[in-house]
């Protein structure tokens, strides 16, 4: 199988095939049909008269619809093909397939197609090496179905595939033996169910085709409606455009209803983080609110629902703790992994307050922060007690799970990411500087929220004082005036951990950096052994652990980037964050198509191309909102009151600059910019 693969996804299912469309297992990419960390189907392999099929064409008609044009034979001949195919595919509560069978000759075709279907019911946590399953095959030609059915206990899922055409049925597949007419076609479409037992399924008096019919075209009108409510972006630099387009549709199609939870909320992307993720949608969130302000509430929601509540060492638990990771998949049922629900992050429960504080500044929804004022306490609550383990002020984390749980509890979650210049790691409970700037700022936020919606001075002036604290310990203790920026980390004992990290743009978003450091943390950032030429790299090239291709030691991530593009306006640095964000935007007019996951921190003049990771994914939502908040970064849109007020840098290059139509507390407002000059204009409708 071609490591290019072809996606389709709706809500809770997704796709992944070959550029044919056929889906088979293979170590090296995780192709198949999926749904809630379980893949329903593992081999789906069209051949006609046993000849594989090859690609001539494919049109991505919407993220959760796309089809192939594909003919037999070797590449030397498509152009005398007899035959051709069409496979047009689509999610819709399950995956439907129309194959369609064309004859261009003059004479009849008698041909035999072949589906060979089968599923090992991997979970997505395994899919790399999956174990040994043995699924109950039921073939009925009679009712044209394969039935696979799989049951460990109390953990079933069954894949149910039916033709509308006449078809023999085995326990590997599908075979139809037709006659077309000359210039004549035939077809048959297929579904593929995926039951989860106990879950709610289809309703029964509706057809199944009514059912297929009704949710496309619900999905139609949803992502209508969806890029009709979105900010319209025009401007002299089309790529940027397009850019954004794809982002807005990767958005929605990064969208999906828990199980137990009636609103959709962003997972995290394709292939390997299709379920929630905190931390992921939390950033997803922040990064989208000037566009896509819908997505926070039911994101907030949702977490606030299943907010820790107990100490748990397995899950890594705790009162008040925002969740880290929820999975639905055979190896959470049975605990094999703690991931149904995992709590090991250590920045979602203060981002969980920043985002419920930023949501209100720009939508005045101060109901939603009376509705969550219960969760967001106890996260300000967790952050001093749970969150502090050594009663020093700093933010720590330490794994309660020291078997399965994740080692490192912050975005730089690989397990040697936490290093200092040298390489080494420091002991728990660790504090890197990230924290404190959400820490920091979270309390800050919590503050306000207490004075003005929930009736408490005397807390908002607690936490007040315990940010101005913070704020003061942590530029004492964290800077390091012979090197001329923050720390990476504290160790335990309070020793710095030296190394020289993207993560001074979090500190100056966060706002806990003191105004006259941040030129030199700009200088960091924009200079060679962070900057690329693409973006900012996670660790700075003159040091030991640096690795171009290390996913935290070196490689460059858009929302990492579009964090320290925000940092560096925050603190008036517009040439510098201007830089960034015209990088990225390299990145994504060079590539094509959605905003990856992370590229490689090789220098821009090395590589003259933008070098993808092979574990990056790919769309990926808080990528995706990193391209949303570099725009809104470019244009310096924030909120005022009831005011959208604009200062505008944008980077040499882009021309004129037009977004119209942004949603907030005001109703509607324009954005505009040009490059070249400083802009500070919008005009509320």
């Amino acid at each position: 199988m071609s490591s290019d693969l072809v996606h389709v996804i709706a809500g809770n299912a997704f796709a992944l095939s070959d550029t044919e469309g056929d889906m088979e297992v293979d170590p090296r990419v995780p192709a198949g049909l999926f749904s809630f960390d379980t893949r329903f189907l593992s081999r789906w392999v069209l051949t006609l008269d046993g000849e594989r099929l090859h690609a001539l064409s494919r049109d991505d008609l919407a993220y959760f619809e796309t089809r192939f044009v594909v003919v037999p034979g070797a590449a030397s001949h498509y152009v005398d093909a007899d035959v051709s195919v069409i496979r047009h595919r689509s999610i819709d509560g399950g995956l439907h397939e129309r194959i369609t069978v064309l004859n261009h000759s003059a004479q009849p075709a008698e041909l035999t197609v072949r589906l060979e279907i089968a599923s090992d019911f991997a979970d997505t946590a395994e899919i790399r090496q999956p174990g040994p399953r043995r699924p109950v095959v039921t073939a009925d030609s009679a009712r044209r179905q394969l039935r696979l059915c799989y049951q460990h206990d109390r953990f079933a899922r069954e894949t149910v595939v039916t033709s509308t055409a006449q078809v023999d049925v085995d326990q590997d597949g599908m075979t139809f033996r037709l006659r077309v007419e000359p210039d004549g076609e035939w077809h048959t479409d297929l579904q593929v169910e995926m039951i989860i037992h106990g879950a709610s399924g289809r309703d029964p008096r509706i057809s199944p085709e009514a059912q297929r019919h009704r949710l496309r075209q619900s999905m139609r009108e949803d992502l209508a409606r969806w890029r009709d409510q979105a900010p319209q972006l025009a401007g002299e630099r089309l790529s940027l455009v397009r850019a954004y387009d794809q982002a807005l549709t990767d958005l929605a199609a990064l969208r999906y209803l828990p199980l137990t939870f009636g609103e959709r909320v962003p997972v995290g992307g394709l292939p390997w983080a299709m379920n929630l993720y905190g931390r992921d949608a939390l950033v997803t969130c922040l990064e989208t609110l000037p566009f896509t302000p819908e997505l926070a509430p039911a994101t907030l929601r949702m977490l606030a629902l299943v907010q820790g509540s107990q100490l748990d060492d397995l899950h890594d638990e705790e009162p008040g703790k925002i969740l880290s990771e929820l999975r639905y998949g055979e190896s959470a049922a049975f605990e094999e992994q703690p991931t149904a629900p995992y709590y090991g992050a250590a920045d979602t429960t203060p981002l969980f307050v920043i985002l419920l504080d930023e949501y209100e500044r720009w939508s005045g929804d101060g109901d939603l922060v009376r509705e969550l004022r219960h969760p967001a306490r106890m996260a300000l609550d967790w952050i001093t007690e749970y969150g502090c383990p050594l009663g020093d002020g700093y933010l720590r984390y330490q794994p309660r799970n020291t078997v399965s749980g994740v080692a490192n509890q912050v975005w730089r979650n690989s397990p040697g990411a936490v290093v200092d210049r040298h390489g080494q790691q420091p002991a728990f409970p660790r504090a890197t500087s990230e924290l404190q700037g959400y820490a920091y700022d979270a309390k800050l936020r919590g503050a306000r929220l207490a004075r003005e919606f929930w009736g408490d001075p005397a807390y908002a002036d607690r936490l007040e004082a315990e940010a101005a604290a913070l704020r003061e310990r942590f530029n004492r203790d964290f800077w390091l005036p012979q090197r001329d920026y923050y720390a990476f980390a504290l160790t335990p004992d309070g020793k710095p951990v030296d190394a020289l990290t993207s993560n001074l743009g979090h500190l100056m978003w966060s706002g806990i950096v003191e105004p006259e450091r941040a030129g030199a943390l700009a200088a960091h950032l924009s200079g060679p052994n962070l900057f690329s030429g693409w973006g900012v790299r996670t660790y700075a090239v003159d040091q030991r652990p640096y690795n171009p291709v290390g996913a935290h030691l070196g490689a460059v991530w858009p929302s990492d980037n579009a964090f320290v593009a925000a940092g560096l306006r925050r603190y008036g640095y517009d040439a510098e964050a201007a830089k960034v964000a015209a990088g990225m935007f390299d990145v994504v007019e060079t590539l094509g198509g959605s905003v990856p996951e992370v590229i490689a921190g090789y220098p821009r003049p090395l590589t003259k191309y933008p070098v993808q990771l092979p574990m990056a994914g790919r769309p990926q939502a808080w990528s995706s909102g990193a391209l949303l908040m570099l725009l809104a970064t470019m244009l310096g849109m924030r909120p005022c009151g009831d005011n959208l007020l604009v200062d505008a840098a944008v980077p040499e290059g882009y021309g004129r600059i037009e977004l119209r139509d942004v949603p907030g507390r005001w109703g509607r407002a324009d954005a505009y910019g040009r490059d070249g000059t400083r802009t500070r204009r919008s005009r509320t409708r």
